[in-house]
């Protein structure tokens, strides 16, 4: 029990919320109980700077053996015992991305990425961004009609602009990557390839996704999303460019490790390559179709018209809503989504589609079934335009059946 009071409560408020209402964004997830009891363990206490065998700090002699252990674990988990490194201590997503542009390009050099107005990331050359101010961007879309990306276009631009670094994955597009053709066209134009696949890691290391190592130099990911870790993120790189990241995270942008956290992602990947795993991914995308399935048969329209990962887009537009309306008219009824950019809008701040997706609902244990039930209270919140305090009530009972864990 914590002594700050004033703490505690926020504490224990936040934990009844998640509890009470069904989270359907598609970053985040629950982590299992032995995470929680290694993230707020004395591994916290100390620091790390360096990697094993190399610190410049002493005390560290089981701290190297847990740093270790994660990257064997990792490896093994995306199956690259041969040819592969994979540095554990970037601090998030983000400063892992710059970790890499910082290992692979020189300020001024041009990076390729999919726009976020369409479905990437901040990090993949948005204008706001670090990667759109030290780099020169060019931003690829998707097809006007489709909603898809158009690999041909993608290609063009390539030949055109002639990028130091294409990026592949997404933040928010609902369809698979075709990595293998990103590769090729990398390599067409003499490009580094970087799969960002912080969304979709747990489908491709249980291979319900095209698998990105065989065309890509450099893939990261984060750690929590579908693979159900804590909030940190991984570097995958061909042996070839080993140093070229490692000095990249220390000392090129970071100092001393999480430690705390890396032994979370042990205990992740130790919980992955349960069998259980595969299961739960498999169950995540038959969640995933069934919400989309649902959804339209309620008359909302989804971006390339469905899913085939974790997430989905809806398109408000023809049920005259915004996203911002939407997300909190959801959010009042105990439904946690978030709004966001869809082909057409102008501006993030005001667009008129809404994001969610199945991971966090699937750890619970929902199925088919509960997904049905989800979508309809999507109809009376936002198309009927029932009391959302009515709907929280019943999602409440609803949620006191699917404990967190």
């Amino acid at each position: 029990m914590l002594k700050d009071k004033v703490l505690s409560k926020l504490i224990a408020q936040e934990v009844e919320r998640q509890q009470k209402t069904i989270n359907l964004i598609p970053s985040e997830n629950y982590v299992s109980k032995e995470i929680l009891e290694i993230l707020g363990s004395p591994l916290t206490n100390k620091y790390s700077e360096g990697y094993p065998g190399k610190r410049y700090y002493a005390g560290n002699k089981y701290y190297d053996q847990i740093e270790i252990l994660t990257q064997q674990r990792l490896l093994k988990l995306f199956k690259l015992e041969k040819n592969w490194h994979v540095n554990v201590q970037p601090y998030s997503g983000s400063p892992a991305n710059a970790e890499i542009y910082f290992a692979l390009m020189d300020p001024g050099d041009t990076i390729m990425g999919m726009s976020l107005a369409v479905g990437g990331h901040l990090t993949h050359g948005h204008k706001v961004n670090f990667s759109g101010r030290i780099y020169k961007s060019i931003q690829y879309g998707v097809d006007s009609q489709t909603g898809l990306i158009d690999y041909d276009v993608v290609e063009k631009m390539a030949f055109e602009h002639h990028p130091r670094v294409i990026v592949s994955g997404h933040s928010a597009y609902p369809r698979e990557v075709d990595f293998k053709r990103i590769g090729t066209i990398a390599r067409k134009v003499g490009a580094f390839h970087v799969a960002d696949i912080s969304h979709i890691a747990g489908l491709v290391a249980a291979g319900l996704h095209q698998i990105p190592f065989e065309y890509a130099d450099v893939v990261m990911t984060t750690t929590h999303k579908t693979l159900r870790g804590p909030r940190g993120a991984v570097i995958f790189c061909k042996e070839e460019y080993k140093e070229r990241i490692d000095r990249a995270v220390f000392p090129g942008m970071q100092g001393g490790p999480h430690n705390n956290v890396i032994a979370a992602i042990a205990e992740m990947a130790f919980e992955d390559l349960t069998a259980g795993f595969k299961k739960y991914q498999k169950q995540i995308i038959k969640n995933a179709v069934a919400l989309a399935k649902n959804l339209k048969l309620l008359n909302f329209k989804l971006m390339t018209d469905g899913t085939d990962n974790h997430l989905m887009l809806i398109d408000l537009k023809n049920i005259e809503l915004d996203g911002q309306t939407a997300e909190s008219l959801l959010e009042k009824s105990g439904i946690t989504v978030n709004r966001n950019a869809i082909l057409g809008d102008s501006s993030p701040f005001n667009p008129t589609g809404i994001r969610l997706g199945t991971p966090a609902v699937t750890t619970r244990g929902m199925k088919e079934k509960e997904m049905k039930k989800i979508a309809e209270w999507f109809r009376r919140v936002l198309i009927a335009k029932e009391d959302p305090e009515k709907i929280r009530k019943e999602v409440e009972d609803f949620c006191s059946n699917f404990p967190l864990p």
